[in-house]
């Protein structure tokens, strides 16, 4: 089943995993897009472009694959929280974790979209976002209001995941010129 949505200003397509195809469309004009990237199965990717266009999905190994093979050729740049390992974590789910920020990596360069890799402080600082998970959400329902931050049509809470990207995507659109 391929259930179809619409967010502000790009179609979406969602595949369950019973045969439907999976679609992130970067905008179709050639203002810069701006990628923001928070990495791990939770994480998300969101773009925003010169003229105010902006989107974020949840993570999805072929919708990061599609999205960054529809922007190639075009001019962007990406930026992706810098992580490092974290304490209390076991060694097969870092492994996992690790595995899969290359993989992020891997496929910006594969795509010749040049990246940067962002410290979490760093780009907090710029948007005054806490430890705390719901300033993420707060600052970005702020700058994005009309972008649904919840993961799935079934979700009722905004995602911090889906806001950090946005607003990953908005450091590197204020800093990555």
């Amino acid at each position: 089943m391929t259930l179809t949505c619409f967010r502000r200003l790009s179609r979406v397509t969602i595949d369950d995993g019973h045969g439907g195809s999976e679609k992130q469309e970067p905008p179709k004009e050639e203002n810069m897009i701006y990628i923001g990237i928070d990495p791990g199965q939770s994480g998300a990717l969101a773009w925003i472009n010169d003229s105010g266009m902006a989107d974020v999905f949840p993570f999805s190994d072929i919708g990061y694959l599609n999205f960054c093979f529809r922007c190639k050729g075009k001019p962007a740049v990406a930026a992706v929280e810098k992580v490092g390992a974290m304490p209390g974590q076991g060694v097969t789910s870092m492994f996992k974790f690790g595995e899969n920020y290359g993989w992020i990596q891997g496929i910006l360069k594969a795509h010749l979209i040049p990246y940067e890799l962002v410290t979490p402080q760093k780009w907090k600082k710029e948007f005054s976002v806490t430890s705390d998970k719901n300033t993420s959400i707060e600052v970005c329902k702020r700058l994005f209001p009309d972008v649904n931050l919840k993961r799935t049509e079934k979700c009722k809470k905004d995602h911090d995941g889906m806001a950090e990207a946005l607003l990953i995507a908005e450091y590197a659109r204020r800093h990555m010129k």
